[in-house]
């Protein structure tokens, strides 16, 4: 028992705080393609402050997730850092990715993108460089799927390109 409390007390006392922040800066991206569509469908996940903070530094903004009067610029904003923070090139072709929306929660915000259509992607190549403009110890696990098939890689900052090859 003694043991026990020896191991909750830190975990106790470092969650205790309201004002404490989470103590890595770590992201996911899954680049999943769908056969039927043949499209890229791409969820980025992040911490909600570290993404409005993101956001924030990038484009001199207040803007705040979880308050709908902020919805619009929110859409906005992530389409453009989007953009400029994830690119995306298949068989020595670099795709149009599009922004479709975001999710966020208490802690979270998923993003999601959809490349243009291509047929057999063998060849995948990435950008991926979301939080790079706030944090330079960013981590972004990606995770590319092809026919069932995944292969995962860990980019620390300010490493941002990854290859994979199906």
């Amino acid at each position: 028992m003694k043991n026990l409390w020896f191991f909750l007390l830190p975990i106790f006392f470092l969650f205790s705080f309201s004002e404490a922040k989470h103590p890595y800066h770590v992201g996911s991206v899954e680049i999943n393609y769908n056969q039927k569509s043949k499209t890229f469908e791409v969820t980025g996940r992040f911490f909600l402050d570290d993404l409005e903070n993101g956001l924030n530094s990038k484009y001199g903004k207040s803007l705040h997730f979880n308050d709908l009067k902020f919805k619009t610029q929110l859409n906005e904003a992530l389409k453009n850092y989007s953009s400029e923070y994830f690119k995306l090139k298949t068989n020595n072709k670099f795709l149009n990715v599009n922004f479709v929306g975001y999710e966020e929660d208490h802690e979270s915000v998923n993003i999601y993108l959809e490349s243009e259509k291509i047929d057999n992607p063998k060849k995948i190549e990435a950008a991926v460089s979301f939080l790079y403009n706030l944090f330079d110890d960013q981590i972004n696990i990606v995770h590319i799927i092809i026919n069932g098939e995944r292969k995962s890689e860990k980019l620390n900052y300010p490493n941002r390109y990854l290859f994979q090859q199906f």
